[in-house]
């Protein structure tokens, strides 16, 4: 089923939008600014210490393997969190950009409805002024 684009845009409440669209840039700035200070955590490598290899190195080497895994994943992880921030950054300034043009319509429109009402009342009275004569 289509909804008719008249519809749709009558159920936005405009005004919500355009009063909350520098909370959500500032929320996306700070949150760009937060991420992108912190750093991916460092993989630290212990060095071996018994060239031997018993049960227990190997749990240690595997846990160790692991570990690094994990670390490198966390870095995957940070790194695509501060992508994703960076855009959530770039979607927010772009809503910023987007409301205040909306606005600015809005207002051409109301002015554009008032020049329109008061041609009307020109265009009617002459209309009517050139009856009566």
């Amino acid at each position: 089923m289509v909804i008719p684009w008249l519809a749709v845009l009558q159920s936005v409440p405009w005004t919500d939008v355009i009063k909350n669209a520098p909370k959500v840039a500032d929320g996306a700035k700070k949150l760009w600014s937060a991420i992108g200070k912190k750093s991916p955590v460092s993989e630290v490598e212990a060095p071996n210490e018994h060239p031997t290899i018993s049960p227990e190195a190997k749990t240690i080497n595997a846990l160790q393997t692991q570990l690094a895994v994990v670390e490198a994943s966390v870095a995957d992880l940070h790194e695509q969190m501060l992508a994703s921030s960076e855009l959530i950054k770039s979607l927010a300034d772009q809503n910023t950009q987007l409301i205040k043009r909306i606005e600015l319509n809005r207002i051409r429109v109301v002015w554009l409805t008032g020049v329109i009402v008061i041609f009307g009342i020109v265009v009617i009275s002459s209309l009517v002024l050139t009856l009566i004569r």
